[in-house]
This record gives structure tokens, sequence and C-alpha cells, in this order.
């Protein structure tokens, strides 16, 4: 099963791991850590806490081992996902 949806909870500490881990998929700024606009369906850049846009369908399986080693890896343990 492939992750369709990645997310970011509250509490980012924007350590920059997830984006050196995935950066396909996630981009840290100074004031938070994002999906990546390009790997959205929606194409909006953001936590997509609210939205819960899934990934692109072409990334959804070649992203999984590093979506989920990013959620793995984070001190914060903030990165959720749903596998479809």
């Amino acid at each position: 099963m492939a992750i369709k949806v990645g997310w970011i909870e509250d509490g980012c500490i924007m350590c920059n791991a997830c984006e050196a881990e995935c950066p396909d998929v996630f981009v840290v700024s100074d004031t938070s850590s994002t999906i990546r606009a390009g790997a959205r369906q929606d194409g909006r850049e953001s936590e997509n806490r609210q939205e819960r846009s899934p990934l692109k369908v072409e990334l959804q399986a070649p992203m999984e081992a590093g979506i989920e080693s990013a959620a793995a890896g984070c001190p914060a343990q903030v990165i959720r996902f749903e596998k479809a």
C-alpha cells in the first residue's frame, strides 16, 4: 500500500530533518514545515492538516520510503500519513 496523504501536526521545530530525508515532499521555512505544492494534488503548499490533499498519484509509491523515514526521524513526531 502506498502513502496516499501526508500532513504535519502542530509542534514542528523546523529542524530540517524531513526536508533532508525527503526533499521532494517536504520543505522547511523559518516558520514551519510544509508539504510541497508540487507533491500535492491540489497544488497548494501548507502543512496539509486541514486540507488533507492526497499526494500526486505518481508520487504515492515512490515517496513512501522517504516519507516513512522522515516521520520516524522527526524529533517532534509531528509527521503523519495515511496509506491507501
